[in-house]
């Protein structure tokens, strides 16, 4: 087994012309955090990494500092400067580390879906190799264009999409580029490339990518990647409460708001059984989401009495199963109002409390915010505004978390009331809702939509 340090070298050297965005890709925010937080997390916690250097825009460097700053990243050890070219930030890391006997993994910063099992297999793979590459199999016919005519039609079995990594031996990538800088007709666009051509005798071992390890390089890869963001945080029926949030769960102060019945009626529930301080507020005990004054008392009453607020948690909803032609402007505006206003002023009203504490808003959407459905018009809605809502406080709030809880179908007494008896295993029971809700409580994550399925 090698002992070798692995250090991951995070490319983020780009500019993000073809974004269109004033902000370089690896800057922008998906899924509650910048694209570069999410790919520096990832190597950070692989236990197999030892080190990190991200190679940067000259420009951003200082962006750079303040997201290892905010977020403690202690392998982050070298903050390089990149260069006009890919290889330059390559060399860059070459350079930096040209007098150690390390393993450089090269990463693009804009590839944040990069999971624990690629690193480990590329780690795996250097004991035997001193060159690797990420690839997949590519899915499409590939072909060869002249003049535009086919000139060939490639073996499509043969023929991968590459990806990053790429994970060198130090002495290997350095022997390449001193060949190929000496070349005047050196063109490069991987490091693989290079030291395929450079050093042919050297065998380039492929490890096996993954579909959604995508780059984020056009506009429509915002949606897409957010989108894969939100299914890494699926949460299925078989889940249970962690065993480190019941212990962290003990003497929190959670407020919840629509709690007398339903999901908030079990949260409070398991909440109670961990020893935490739940308040529940609801229409029940004279407090409507959609009043200001009434949200903003509650909130206060709790602080006065325990000096601080950690969770805030609205599951409070109405369902007016009914096309809008046969909906009164009366029932429309409060459905809206209780919706949609609610969740607005409930966050606007918390994030005070919940800044002291770093603490934590959940609030609730729908199946049916993805589309909406027939006699669904203002519950889908505003279930897809909860959902928007959400994402654009995730930006603005750096010291609160807010994430978003999305449950199939789940018995409770709105969905009783709006379909009558229905089988129990075609839905959720509340109390796993609740439970996939205190854990997203105390996730690091921010501006997510998590599925709960059955």
């Amino acid at each position: 087994m090698q002992t070798r340090k692995n250090i991951a070298v995070i490319l983020a050297g780009g500019k993000g012309l073809r974004l269109d965005e004033q902000r370089p890709k690896q800057l922008l925010k998906i899924a509650g955090k910048k694209v570069i937080e999410h790919t520096l997390e990832v190597f950070e916690n692989h236990p197999e990494i030892h080190e990190i250097a991200v190679v940067s825009n000259p420009f951003h460097i200082s962006d750079v500092e303040e997201i290892a700053k905010v977020n403690n990243f202690s392998k982050l050890k070298k903050i390089l400067n990149g260069g006009a070219e890919r290889y330059d930030s390559s060399l860059s890391a070459i350079n930096a580390y040209k007098d150690q006997d390390v393993n450089l993994i090269f990463h693009d910063a804009v590839r944040p879906l990069v999971n624990h099992r690629i690193i480990s297999d590329c780690v795996e793979a250097l004991n035997d190799y001193n060159a690797i590459d990420v690839a997949i199999k590519t899915t499409d016919t590939i072909i060869r264009v002249q003049s535009n005519l086919i000139d060939e039609i490639p073996d499509r079995d043969l023929l991968y999409n590459g990806q990053t990594h790429q994970a060198f031996h130090i002495d290997t990538i350095k022997k390449a580029y001193e060949l190929a800088l000496q070349d005047p007709d050196f063109r490069a666009t991987d490091d693989c490339g290079v030291v395929k051509k450079y050093l042919p005798q050297e065998k380039i071992f492929v490890v096996h990518g993954e579909q959604f390890n995508m780059k984020l390089t056009y506009k429509e890869d915002v949606f897409l990647i957010d989108k894969l963001f939100q299914l890494k945080s699926s949460i299925d029926k078989g889940l249970s409460l962690d065993d480190e949030v019941a212990r962290l769960l003990k003497n929190k102060v959670l407020v919840v708001f629509g709690g007398s019945y339903g999901i908030g009626k079990e949260i409070l529930e398991v909440c109670k059984s961990s020893s935490a301080i739940g308040y529940c507020f609801s229409r029940g005990n004279n407090v409507d989401v959609s009043s200001p004054q009434q949200v903003s008392k509650a909130l206060e009453e709790v602080y006065a009495k325990e000096g601080r607020i950690d969770f805030v948690v609205n599951t409070a909803a109405i369902l007016d199963k009914q096309s809008l032609t046969n909906m009164s402007y009366e029932d429309i505006i409060r459905s809206m109002n209780v919706n949609y206003l609610g969740s607005v002023i409930v966050a606007k009203e918390s994030y005070k409390y919940l800044q002291q504490t770093k603490g934590s808003l959940l609030l609730y959407t729908s199946s049916s915010y993805t589309r909406g459905r027939s006699l669904y018009s203002i519950y889908s809605s505003t279930k897809a505004a909860i959902v928007n809502l959400v994402q654009a406080l995730s930006e603005e709030w750096s010291d609160v978390r807010i994430n978003c809880i999305n449950p199939e179908r789940t018995k409770t007494p709105m969905r009783i009331k709006n379909f009558g008896n229905e089988a129990d295993d075609s839905l959720l029971k509340p109390e796993v809702v609740a439970i996939a809700s205190i854990n997203t409580l105390f996730s690091d994550k921010s501006g997510q939509v998590i599925d709960v399925k059955l």
